[in-house]
């Protein structure tokens, strides 16, 4: 691409007079070509300041049209465009902040049919997705097509943010399906439709998914590899979970359909109903002296700050460890927050026939706040 001119010198100035970015790090920018999936709470703060900050060329895949419940978080739009397509009012919004990038808009459903033939024209995706099908859809073909993938989420009050895939020697870090070898079973996990979402929460982690690009492009700072962040934007807390590689690279071969591996097509046709046990119940169970197995899907480095003494599975062990889980007692079975524990239980009521599994509900969280409030969290 063409050298920075004088009017991007201008423009650019207060990060090219940065020390370690300078002229080199503005033109990597020019130079890039970003894919942002997703217009809506993470990809409206993204696609500002990447624009904003000078990426060359940038790809927006939405079609979904812009709904008033969407406007107290998608901050790209005003009450004059409800009903338009968000890729293509994102690009108009866009190109009026910053006329020196080339802007590309997309109004279609990302799929397995599509998908190469958008994200291999571009450098690094950014997945601004709400969902999980189009979650393990980008990742499976960031793999595939050896492309960067940086990923938000957001609920409620609690965002997460990684970057997945990136070149590290001779290999690459990990990926989603490191992080979540199998997805939750459809229905399980609310989206925020369902839960809700504290709106200046997706602008806190878009802005932080835009930092990963940025910094992936110049090759300044470290890229947050191998680990999972995870924002309380209600206290600031901010935790850091390392991701184990579990190999998953090596399993994904092509693109498969992803609602059915979710079991989204399941949930279409059939209700399920998960049983719960709040941490008072749990406390009694212990104070009585029941006959009960307590089953902890954290991972072992989670379960050295705190624990329940219950027994370590870790997640992506719970299909390997079947015989481990009793079919003839009550069985509790918890992680953090009882998002993971929940997808457990759901997965191994599909695919092994258990009918005594009792997720506790807010996991250790709900503990540490309601029965041992000396207990540390994280």
């Amino acid at each position: 691409m063409a050298a920075l001119t004088h009017e991007e010198f201008l423009r650019y100035n207060r990060q090219l007079i940065l020390k370690e970015f300078g002229k080199s790090g503005q033109q990597k920018l020019k130079d890039a070509k970003v894919l942002v999936i997703g217009a809506g709470g993470l990809g409206c703060p993204a696609l500002l300041y990447l624009s904003a900050a000078g990426v060359g060329t940038i790809g927006i895949v939405d079609c979904d049209t812009i709904q008033e419940t969407n406007l107290h978080r998608q901050v790209l739009y005003t009450g004059n465009d409800l009903g338009k397509n968000k890729s293509e009012t994102a690009r108009q919004k866009l190109i009026e902040l910053n006329p020196l990038v080339h802007i590309q808009a997309y109004p279609v459903k990302i799929t397995s049919v599509n998908v190469a033939d958008i994200i291999q024209a571009y450098d690094i995706v950014l997945d601004g997705t709400d969902n999980f099908p189009t979650r393990y859809l980008l990742n499976d073909a960031c793999v595939l097509f050896h492309k960067p993938l940086v990923y938000g989420s957001v609920l409620e009050y609690e965002g997460q943010v990684a970057a997945f895939n990136l070149k590290k020697g001779n290999g690459y870090s990990t990926n989603y399906r490191d992080l979540f070898p199998i997805p939750p079973s459809g229905g399980t996990v609310p989206n925020c439709e369902q839960a809700g979402v504290l709106g200046v929460l997706p602008g806190i982690i878009g802005t932080m998914q835009a930092n990963e690009v940025i910094k992936i492009i110049t090759g300044i700072g470290e890229p947050i590899a191998d680990t999972l962040l995870i924002i309380d934007s209600l206290t600031l807390d901010i935790s850091r979970i390392g991701i184990p590689n579990r190999n998953s690279r090596h399993s994904i071969k092509n693109l498969i359909d992803y609602e059915d591996f979710c079991g989204i097509n399941e949930k279409n046709n059939k209700s399920l109903k998960m049983k719960e046990i709040t941490v008072q119940e749990l406390q009694q169970l212990r104070q009585t002296g029941a006959d009960f197995q307590l089953i902890d899907v954290r991972e072992p480095h989670e379960y050295d700050i705190c624990n329940l003494e219950g027994e370590l599975i870790p997640q992506a062990e719970i299909p390997h460890s079947v015989d481990k889980i009793s079919k003839t007692k009550q069985v509790v079975v918890h992680c953090r927050s009882g998002k993971r524990s929940g997808d457990m239980i759901q997965w191994l009521e599909k695919n092994h026939g258990f009918t005594n599994l009792y997720n506790l509900k807010g996991g250790v969280t709900a503990w540490a706040k309601e029965i041992d409030t000396s207990m540390p969290t994280y």
